[in-house]
């Protein structure tokens, strides 16, 4: 739901979609104006005018043609314009559980090039109460338009750090005493078998080539979700899911003793 301007008709800078504007407006982020399509107004689209009123956003009512041209996408007859996606430093993530009094909870990924996979990781990183997700800056989809939309507003809540070397973050962060544990499908340990508690970092690989081999070097252990069936491999986004529940089970378990 994010785009970068490129002319007065052309916007990166955007969120579109009625939950990922209605977060948007929850949040403390900046909204430049609004867009809403002209017409008779439907569902929720009610309380997103409501709020932008409150928070005194612009709102200007236009034609259908004009969101369809910001965005390919389905917008649902809402575009808010913003500025661009504030990426933080690894340092911001480490302050966050600090302030929480929490132990540091990441997630890396290391070439997610679909922003589909994205933003579905971003959603599930934050409903499981991860403080921040790093991702390099080449070989990954960034934080745009369609990764805002897909994590249904989850982006507008996430800490994204976006660094040059991923294993120099991963360095950083060990110095920090977290314990990095990487997702492979050759790793002798199932995921069910690691200790998940005090301060993680968890790697995620692409789907098509895992981890690239100097992060595999890098990281303090492996394991792998077991395969039952012909298909070997799980899409990113529904691998990430698994293993985060299973800290957040595992971290559940410990604070109940």
């Amino acid at each position: 739901m994010e785009k970068n301007r490129k002319t007065e008709t052309s916007y990166e800078d955007i969120v579109y979609g009625r939950n990922a504007v209605l977060e948007l407006l929850k949040s403390e982020r900046d909204i430049n104006k609004i867009f809403v399509e002209r017409g008779e107004k439907h569902g929720s689209i009610h309380e997103i005018i409501a709020k932008a009123k409150e928070a005194r956003v612009i709102l200007v009512e236009v034609d259908k043609t004009k969101l369809d041209a910001l965005t390919n996408q389905n917008h649902q007859g809402i575009i808010a314009i913003v500025p661009p996606f504030n990426y933080c430093q690894i340092q911001d993530i480490l302050k966050l559980a600090k302030q929480k009094q929490e132990s540091p909870f990441v997630v890396l990924l290391d070439g997610i090039e679909d922003p589909h996979n994205l933003g579905a990781i971003i959603r599930t990183a934050e409903t499981a109460g991860v403080h921040g997700v790093i991702i390099p800056k080449r070989r990954s989809a960034s934080v745009n338009s369609t990764v805002s939309k897909v994590s249904a507003g989850a982006t507008t809540y996430m800490k994204v750090a976006r660094v040059n070397n991923l294993n120099e973050a991963i360095r950083e962060l060990k110095e920090n005493g977290l314990w990095i544990i990487g997702t492979d499908g050759t790793a002798e340990k199932n995921y069910d078998e690691q200790d998940w508690t005090g301060p993680i970092g968890i790697v995620i690989g692409s789907e098509g080539f895992g981890m690239s081999k100097l992060v595999k070097q890098n990281v303090d252990s492996l394991v792998k979700i077991p395969m039952k069936g012909e298909i070997t491999s799980l899409n990113a986004s529904v691998a990430s899911g698994i293993i985060l529940y299973e800290v957040v089970r595992q971290q559940t378990n410990q604070q109940k003793i």
